[in-house]
């Protein structure tokens, strides 16, 4: 792990930001329980062992809350048992399923290829479109299967008396345990295996088996998957030429050396979410966001966050945005002789962005010329499923994992990733790699998403209270420097990209930034997941976004209206993000010093800096 220490003084700070807090004694603002749950150091010798239990509680449960999980089923059993409507309901629908499945069969048996079915996949469930789930005896088995999850749909839904997340939970954990026995995930049930394992002799299997083992034991040393090492950071991924110009405990500032002659005046900050390595926008030369906003006459500064241990189990929000922002503004701006900044931020580097724009709105620093906001949000009352692992329950045992170590481990955190999209993510690759005894390709994508970050006790657990529990941003309880701060008070020009299948951060939650908002907003929603759409660079094929501009004093449109009205453009999005960055940028000048001296930011050393390097 290496250890870096500030090689800079202290800077002039803006009014909006409390100061950096000495990481050795940093100052808490939280009281009554939440000072309880947050502080380590002042635990009672009975707190200390209530957290020592739940801790080791979670490690075999993979962090997930045996209470909460408790809580929603009872709610759920308890007002299903009181309920005989409902329950005639689920008793005539099962008939009906039964005799549909009965007729199915029975056409089956008369017509062993026909092509009718009993019951259609949703659009997203692409197990049963192969060719041979048509088939007999396949295709009944699949129909089976189908009937019976939608039958179980039913019956964790529209209950009265349920809580809203209680019920979600419920249909969530069911869908859970139902995909482990779908016919797809047995070597005896799926054809595509049946037929491989014949052709092959079995070899299939054996090499699926070895395959098994061989991800195991990497997963047990800590070293990455199959293929990573032919992407190494430095050489194949973040390769963008710079130099880091600033360094404290936090992060390390990269400024990127320019490739035009001339570039605007204004220089663009990108704030990337520090839950992984920045470096997702400065993959491959093909596909970096940086290489192309400086291909483009810009210049690009890009924070790249520390990845946490357990000595800093302390740092909280509040220093994230002053290390962090705060200190990124003052050596962006110092070095490009005051210019105001494009300030650009992904996922929850976003969220805090928005929340450093806010507070600098609220004191009058006009430093920032315009926000992006790339698969962001404000507003977290229908931030998709990952809210299902949000209560207060739920978090109270994730703290006290964390509490524990210092910090949210890696795997901790992939695992409940894998768990929103466990079809895509977790029974696809049970199948391709261990039934079917192959291995995908590595891709510079997917050798990045494996490269994870730890997530410091205190700060994970104040995002998550206040920002996903509470709601305090939105509902403008969220405090800066001791006072709430407001996203209404922003009065920069907006862009803003969402993606249509974001299981982290959904569109139409993104999209509530137009609810919140008092200025000129344009967003772009693009086809694509979390990361892929944002990684959409041009000339990538099956790309298109749809784009629509809202003055401050348009009306609001609903999302599912914008959806509708908004005609969608093949292509990628980033062109039109440098337009508009066009439009309100400055006439091109001489690119700036990397770094500067003679203002307290000399050069530290080449990009991609150390932090990136950091296990």
């Amino acid at each position: 792990m290496v250890h870096v220490t500030s090689l800079h003084g202290e800077r002039p700070r803006a009014e909006g930001f409390a100061a950096p807090p000495d990481p050795a004694n940093r100052p808490r603002r939280s009281s009554g329980r939440d000072m309880d749950r947050l502080t380590h150091t002042h635990a009672t010798m009975e707190q200390a062992l209530d957290k020592g239990v739940r801790a080791a509680q979670a490690r075999f449960t993979a962090g997930l809350s045996p209470i909460a999980l408790a809580a929603a089923f009872s709610d759920w059993a308890l007002h299903l048992s009181t309920a005989p409507g409902k329950q005639l309901e689920l008793v005539e629908k099962a008939g009906k399923k039964a005799w549909r499945f009965a007729n199915y069969a029975a056409l089956c048996a008369r017509d062993p290829d026909t092509e009718e079915s009993c019951i259609t996949p949703l659009p997203q469930d692409r197990r049963f479109r192969g060719e041979a789930w048509q088939k007999w005896p396949f295709n009944a088995m699949s129909q089976a299967f189908l009937l019976n999850q939608q039958w179980w749909h039913n019956a964790t839904t529209g209950i009265e008396g349920v809580t809203e997340q209680h019920e979600k939970v419920v249909e969530f954990a069911t869908r859970q345990m139902l995909d482990i026995f779908s016919p797809s995930n047995s070597a005896l049930t799926n054809p595509d295996v049946l037929t491989a394992t014949f052709n092959q002799g079995g070899m299939n299997l054996w090499r699926g088996w070895q395959n098994f083992i061989e991800d195991v034991s990497r997963a047990n040393t800590g070293r990455k998957p199959v293929g990573a090492e032919a992407f190494k950071v430095g050489r194949d991924m973040a390769t963008a030429p710079g130099k880091v110009v600033y360094r404290n405990h936090l992060i390390e500032l990269i400024q990127y050396a320019p490739t035009t002659e001339k570039v605007r005046p204004e220089p663009i900050l990108i704030v990337p979410a520090w839950i992984m390595k920045y470096y997702i926008l400065d993959l491959s030369e093909h596909n970096s966001l940086v290489r192309y906003l400086t291909s483009q006459g810009y210049t690009v500064f890009m924070i790249s966050w520390k990845n946490p241990d357990a000595d800093d189990r302390d740092l909280g929000m509040d220093d994230y945005l002053s290390l962090g922002i705060k200190s990124a503004i003052d050596a962006a701006s110092a070095i490009t002789d005051d210019q105001k900044i494009h300030a650009m931020g992904y996922c929850l580097g976003g969220t805090l962005l928005s929340i450093a724009a806010a507070a600098m709105a609220r004191d009058h620093d006009t430093r920032l010329k315009s926000l992006t906001l790339l698969a962001a949000q404000v507003d977290f009352t229908e931030a998709g499923e990952l809210t299902l692992f949000i209560n207060d329950s739920q978090l109270a045992f994730l703290e006290d994992m964390m509490w524990d170590k210092g910090y949210l481990d890696t795997t901790q955190m992939a695992g409940a990733f894998q768990l929103l999209r466990s079809n895509d993510l977790i029974w696809s690759r049970v199948i391709h790699d261990y039934l079917m005894g192959e291995r995908s390709e590595m891709n510079d994508l997917m050798a990045w998403n494996a490269d994870a970050t730890r997530m410091p006790y205190r700060m994970h657990s104040q995002y998550l209270r206040r920002l996903f529990l509470k709601n305090d941003l939105a509902e403008g309880r969220y405090e800066v420097a001791g006072r709430p701060v407001a996203i209404s008070d922003i009065r920069t020009p907006v862009f803003m990209v969402g993606t249509e299948r974001d299981h982290v951060a959904p569109w139409r939650s993104a999209y509530k930034f137009n609810l919140l908002s008092d200025t000129d907003v344009t967003f772009v929603l693009t086809n694509g997941g979390h990361n892929a759409g944002i990684v959409s660079e041009p000339g990538h094929p099956h790309r298109h976004y749809r784009l629509r501009r809202k003055a401050k004093d348009d009306p609001y449109t609903d999302p599912d209206t914008w959806m509708a009205g908004t005609e969608a453009v093949a292509g990628s999005w980033w062109p039109v993000m440098v337009d508009w960055l066009g439009e309100i940028s400055g006439e091109p000048v001489s690119p700036p010093p990397l770094g500067s001296g003679t203002r307290g930011y000399p050069a530290v050393c080449d990009a991609p800096g150390t932090y990136v390097f950091q296990e």
